[in-house]
């Protein structure tokens, strides 16, 4: 049986009651499957670490699967997609999302062909396409949901791309994936950046495609590295984007999601933190019209010491049946002292029949921390702010579409790269021009 007399709750007075065996004062449970330990040491069956969450164990094709519990730690995870149960709709994760307008996402073979990938990249990255059993696929993640594990079983070959280590990149990484189809398909991307080293990678989705995607990005020690995905598909495509992000020792990653095109975009980032000293931020801007659902749920697993996370979401919402969802996880697990996290999301409502859901999730296992919090916030334009820009002789159309810029603006500042910056500015200028407002 484990010794846990040891154990001291950090947090409130000590009990006077005997610990119950099994438990620590808290009322944590130190079964090996929830302290994320095992015997195994085959490659088979890898002892449970990092990519897999606190609470997860092996099984014979590797990976984990949680204890589904309320703990954002124990959400299933697994390369196979018998592990996960059909959907339904009434499952936490999947209650916002239309299931019948993912295609088959979730139910069918994605035998299609995937988008095609073209890397424009400076001198000194290495871009290759392997295949599944190359060492680098799994490096940073493992599959959280059904749609994601589809697709890890459904992809034949995968694009590398790497930084070398101490490289600093003059110019960004340009990443563009064009779909040709509307077939269910599968893709698969993972992205290196080597001790030290410095860079900006965008990845651009357009043309039309219906398609789960999983993003690998790897982070070693002291690197610094920005990740923009940009959803520009035209208004048939469907996408679903697992983008895992692994972050090392000291290391700094910035990822910014844009999606402003497609029938239904479901975009899942995660960060977890590797080793202590880690910093991350994520952002994300969205613009819906009329019957588009754009999803956006993020994760950051705090299970190091003294690492900092930010994230901020904003979105603008028009024309009926225009939907959004943000859900933001921040998990910071009991040895993550020092930790020091926010997480805010923000919505624009532009016109009636639009609907924002908003879900921030903050769960805190020490209370050691330098800091953590949340925020949401969803409205309408502000009265005030109108009356002002109109009482000095700016008519109300563009009274409004400069309230919409300035809001959207500090996500497009976030980026530093002016070509960027330039290209999305523009995207939303044509976003407000479809509308009267």
């Amino acid at each position: 049986m484990t010794d846990i007399t040891t154990e001291k709750a950090r947090i409130g007075a000590p009990s006077a009651q005997p610990f119950i065996d099994g438990f620590t004062e808290e009322g944590e449970n130190l079964s090996p499957v929830n302290t994320g330990t095992n015997t195994s040491t085959t490659s088979e069956q890898p002892s449970a670490g990092p990519l897999a969450g606190a609470s997860a164990k092996s099984h014979s094709h590797g990976g984990g699967v949680g204890v589904p519990d309320s703990s954002r730690a124990g959400r299933l995870t697994s390369y196979n997609l018998e592990d996960f149960k059909a959907l339904t709709g009434l499952e936490e994760d999947w209650r916002f999302t239309p299931l019948r307008r993912l295609r088959g996402l979730h139910s069918d073979a994605l035998t299609g062909a995937a988008p095609a990938v073209s890397v424009s990249a400076p001198a000194g990255v290495t871009v290759e396409t392997v295949g599944r059993d190359d060492h680098r696929i799994g490096s940073a993640g493992i599959p959280e949901d059904r749609v994601s594990a589809n697709a890890w079983g459904g992809f034949k070959e995968a694009t590398v791309i790497t930084v070398p280590s101490e490289t600093s990149l003059e110019s960004e990484i340009t990443v563009t994936l064009t779909g040709a189809g509307t077939d269910a398909a599968a893709q698969h991307i993972v992205v290196v950046a080597e001790k030290f080293s410095k860079g900006v990678l965008v990845l651009g989705h357009e043309g039309s495609a219906v398609v789960s995607e999983n993003v690998e990005i790897v982070l070693e020690d002291g690197a610094e590295l920005t990740v923009v995905s940009l959803q520009e598909w035209n208004d048939d495509s469907v996408h679903a984007s697992s983008q895992q992000a692994k972050i090392g020792r000291d290391a700094k990653f910035k990822h910014i999601v844009v999606s402003l095109g497609g029938d239904l975009v479901r975009v899942t980032p995660t960060a977890r933190f590797a080793a202590p000293g880690g910093e991350v931020e994520l952002f994300g801007l969205y613009f819906a019209d009329a019957g588009q659902h754009l999803e956006h749920r993020t994760f950051v697993d705090h299970g190091q010491a003294n690492c900092v996370s930010n994230v901020l979401y904003k979105g603008a919402l028009q024309g009926k049946g225009a939907h959004t969802v943000w859900v933001g996880d921040v998990l910071i697990q009991k040895n993550a002292e020092g930790t020091d996290s926010y997480e805010k999301n923000q919505n624009l409502v532009l016109t009636d029949g639009c609907r924002a859901d908003s879900v921030p999730n903050l769960e805190i296992e020490t209370g050691l921390i330098a800091g953590a919090g949340h925020a949401s916030a969803t409205g309408r334009f502000d009265d005030e702010h109108l009356f002002y820009l109109m009482a000095r002789g700016i008519p109300e159309e563009v009274a409004r579409r400069l309230v919409v810029r300035g809001f959207l603006n500090e996500i497009i500042q976030k980026i530093n790269v002016p070509a960027i910056e330039d290209r999305l500015t523009d995207a939303v200028e044509r976003e407000l021009a479809a509308t009267e407002n």
